[in-house]
């Protein structure tokens, strides 16, 4: 289906009770008419209002693209002045926190022909109800759900449906996540126009630092032989049916290069190295456990923590991480584009790149669990949203 010729309407806004503090967004989709096609929010711990609102810009356009509008013409429109400005282009996204959201927004945004319109926060009120009604939710203890959206049949015959009903063809699979190659469109949505760039994400396998959970940055140890154990049998799973893998590509560090070369051996695949697949650097926190770290540099490691702006003594925030994986990630898929790449790295990077693909807030880090030699996947589609596969598969370990 064929939708260029028609307009749509994209609202957008998000608020933090505290900035810092308990935030949400809400964003609704509009056709020309005005007809209400989606709505989404969700609360989204605790952020900035910048955050949010670029949270917010962000869930609309991916629910616009979700209606199967790419190439449409869009007037977004928002009461955020720092967002609307920097996504035209006419200020500078400073605020190094921002810059991977604003690179996300902007990537979806050239995906259509996108008009910027700041608007009076009065005029903004659908969007600032939706976030509202996230963040009482999110009070109480409860996930915010869609209310019934119109399913009469926009301009060109499409139905619409709101982000809780279950569209035709759902995808009722229950089972356990793999992370072999899909050959389906995820959930509900229609066939892809041309088939997805497959990222299997495999940590490396154990070090001897890993195995007294020490801080393991850009120090360069080598695989222990139970580590070497982990990355053969990771290799023999991804030589055999129904992994089709096209390309490898590792950080530069021996423990993932290490990882990678027992996969190249049995594909018969060359290993690319990448720089910005490195691990992040912890500085002085290096070979450290977290307990040794918490004893000598408390306040450092709360700040840390709390802040992904800020980093180890002497090392790399989580924000400079960022922007170097995303860079790698960008780099990886165009160059890959339709097919499956093994991409061999570390904790971090790994997690920032199931972070980008679910459009998690940084926090989320904290939430994943990845063990050692474990794979991840993430599809990218060229007409659609990137999907999570699997994450921390260890099937393939005894």
């Amino acid at each position: 289906m064929t939708v260029t010729g028609e307009r749509f309407v994209v609202e957008a806004d998000g608020g933090s009770r505290g900035n810092p503090g308990p935030a949400g967004f809400g964003a609704v989709v509009k056709d020309a008419a005005g007809r209400v096609l989606a709505e989404v929010a969700e609360s989204i711990g605790t952020a900035t209002n910048n955050v949010a609102e670029y949270r917010g810009l962000i869930a609309g356009l991916r629910a616009l693209l979700a209606l199967g509008a790419e190439g449409a013409s869009v007037e977004v429109r928002m009461d955020s002045k720092l967002v609307i400005e920097q996504m035209a282009g006419r200020w500078k996204v400073k605020h190094e926190g921002l810059r991977p959201l604003a690179l996300e927004a902007a990537d979806l945004a050239r995906r259509f022909r996108v008009t910027w319109r700041w608007i009076p926060r009065e005029q903004n009120g659908h969007a600032d109800r939706l976030a509202n009604e996230a963040m009482d939710a999110a009070a109480r203890g409860e996930t915010w759900e869609a209310k019934s959206v119109s399913a009469e049949p926009a301009s060109g015959g499409r139905e619409v449906f709101g982000p809780s009903a279950e569209p035709p063809d759902a995808d009722a699979d229950a089972g356990p996540a793999s992370a072999a190659r899909p050959r389906s469109a995820p959930g509900w949505r229609a066939a892809p126009a041309r088939p997805p760039t497959s990222l299997l994400l495999l940590r490396h396998g154990e070090t001897p630092l890993s195995i007294e959970k020490r801080f393991s940055g850009l120090g360069d140890p080598l695989l222990t032989a139970n580590g070497t154990a982990q990355a053969e049998a990771a290799a023999a799973r991804l030589s055999r049916e129904p992994y089709e893998i096209g390309a490898i590509v590792s950080s530069p560090l021996k423990r993932a290069r290490q990882t990678a070369e027992a996969v190249a051996v049995r594909t018969g695949l060359p290993v690319e190295v990448d720089e910005d697949l490195r691990e992040i650097d912890f500085g002085a926190w290096e070979g450290y456990t977290f307990a040794e770290v918490q004893q000598r540099w408390p306040e450092q490691l709360a700040a840390w923590l709390a802040d992904p702006e800020v980093p180890p003594p002497g090392g790399e925030s989580f924000a400079d991480a960022a922007r170097r994986v995303d860079r790698a990630r960008e780099r990886i898929v165009k160059a890959n584009e339709g097919r499956c790449v093994l991409t061999v790295s570390h904790v971090t990077p790994i997690k920032l790149l199931l972070r980008f693909a679910l459009s998690a807030p940084p926090e989320s880090m904290y939430r994943m669990h990845l063990d050692l030699a474990c794979l991840s996947a993430i599809d990218y589609y060229a007409d659609g949203p990137a999907v999570v596969r699997a994450l921390n598969d260890t099937a393939h370990l005894p």
